[in-house]
């Protein structure tokens, strides 16, 4: 990161050097919310032809396929004072989480303020002013901030593998719907979530399926007594492992029977798999499970274990960098593809911060919508509380909280940027307390006339 950054002013937000808001999914819309609600001057700037993000498959570059579903459960997934209607599924269908990302907008009146069809094509901070010049494909724009919330999906991550490969090989961003895989033999590379829903699709679609993981993964339950396990996360971490140890072993047994390797991390130190579909099929012989790729050749992949499989198609799910390209990268400090920002939120330059640049097993949408209350009073106390907003700059400049919760993350690229959640909601709390900020619940952003009607229904 270049150059003394205690020494770049801060900028007030005005209508003539207004914020920047890049992205309008679900981390957009969120802190349009929060700079709306305090009347901040924003621009909102999206590439796309709608909001949504991800969740629109028509998108360029999504990730999404066609049987994608939410990770985290309906009721613990949405935005404050805006919960997901009770019709939809306890895990909401791609869908639906379009639907629900589209009313938010409508109902907070946030559309009109975008601007659709405008890639940011490269940011530029004057460090004499702390002004920012924001380069678009529609003009240029004078900003006082900019707030990144484009998101972690976009850039794919595929490993080196030696060897020559005579069949297909793609990223599992480019797959969308489960007919691709007829009368093919497909190698499915990597057991992340979205690794393990498309070996799904393939063992149910493919002539032949496998799926290729280098370290074995602890395996949840969608619904434990006929609720979503994520309602567990009310528990302390300590009593949530135990819980899902105690069902895992009357539930799931011993994943290496199938082929899976047994985890070599306690539950909570990487992302735990909420798939147990995956070992219907497994358990089925509709999909084989192998070891990591050791070389290809020819038409066959070579595994670790020293087993040979005759191959079609390499469709490669491991991953994404956090890439954000109209950032300069000396502006952002890096650890393995991932931006290192205070509370994953402020970066030390003045005037920089995102939304959406975190790992955590719990809902997103809550968790921006914290991120962007904090962002939000931070960017109004520039304009009308100036000490304040020097102080939470010597914090973010010498603070290195930790979210952890003495959870020991698996040491990999990946997890780089995984916080607890228990242990990221405190920090959140902590810095709102220390400086004086008012702490984000329910009931902060409607009417006084429906709040009762509406708190009673939000999302924890």
């Amino acid at each position: 990161m270049s150059g003394p950054t205690h020494r770049i002013p801060l900028v007030p937000a005005t209508d003539d050097h207004p914020v920047v808001v890049v992205g309008a999914g679900p981390a957009g819309l969120a802190t349009a919310r929060a700079l709306s609600t305090r009347g901040i001057p924003y621009v909102h700037l999206e590439r796309h032809d709608d909001v949504g993000g991800i969740w629109d498959i028509d998108n360029p570059g999504t990730p999404m396929y066609r049987t994608a579903h939410f990770i985290s459960s309906r009721d613990k997934s949405g935005f404050f004072d805006h919960p997901m209607p009770s019709r939809f599924a306890d895990y909401p269908s791609r869908e639906q989480i379009l639907e629900y990302t589209q009313t938010f907008t409508d109902r907070f009146a946030l559309r009109e303020r975008i601007q659709f069809d405008t890639e940011v094509l490269s940011t530029r901070q004057d460090d004499t002013t702390g002004e920012w010049s924001v380069q678009t494909d529609a003009g240029d724009i004078t900003a006082s901030a900019v707030i990144c919330c484009t998101g972690v999906t976009w850039d794919a991550r595929i490993p080196d593998t030696p060897g020559r490969f005579d069949g297909e090989v793609r990223h599992s961003v480019t797959y969308v719907d489960p007919g691709e895989f007829a009368g093919r033999r497909v190698l499915v590379v990597g057991l992340g979530n979205s690794g393990a829903d498309i070996a799904c699709d393939a063992a149910q679609a493919a002539a032949q399926a496998f799926i290729s993981t280098r370290r074995g993964y602890h395996f949840v339950p969608k619904h434990i007594f006929g609720q979503p396990a994520d309602q567990s996360e009310s528990l302390p971490i300590w009593a949530e492992r135990l819980l899902h140890r105690i069902f895992a072993s009357v539930i799931i047994g011993d994943v290496t029977r199938w082929g899976l390797p047994k985890p070599d991390h306690k539950l909570f130190e990487s992302h735990p798999l909420i798939n147990t579909q995956l070992l219907h099929h497994l358990q089925h012989g509709d999909i084989a499970a192998k070891s990591a790729i050791r070389r290809f050749d020819g038409d066959a992949v070579i595994f670790a274990d020293g087993t040979r499989e005759q191959v079609d198609l390499v469709l490669y799910a491991t991953g994404y960098d956090m890439s954000i390209s109209y950032v300069p990268e000396e502006y952002l400090e890096w650890s393995g593809g991932r931006p290192q920002m205070y509370l994953n939120a402020f970066a030390r330059r003045p005037g920089l911060f995102g939304v959406s640049y975190i790992e955590v097993n719990s809902s997103a949408y809550t968790l921006f919508d914290r991120i962007a209350h904090l962002i939000a009073e931070h960017l109004d106390d520039v304009r009308r509380d100036p000490e304040r907003a020097r102080q939470v700059r010597q914090i973010v400049e010498g603070d290195r909280p930790d979210v952890s919760g003495g959870v020991d993350f698996v040491s990999s690229d990946r997890h780089a940027t995984y916080v607890e959640v228990r242990a990221y909601k405190r920090e959140l709390r902590r810095l709102a307390k220390r400086v004086g900020w008012p702490e984000l619940a329910p009931g902060r952003f409607v009417k006084p006339a429906s709040k009762q009607a509406q708190t009673s229904e939000v999302a924890s």
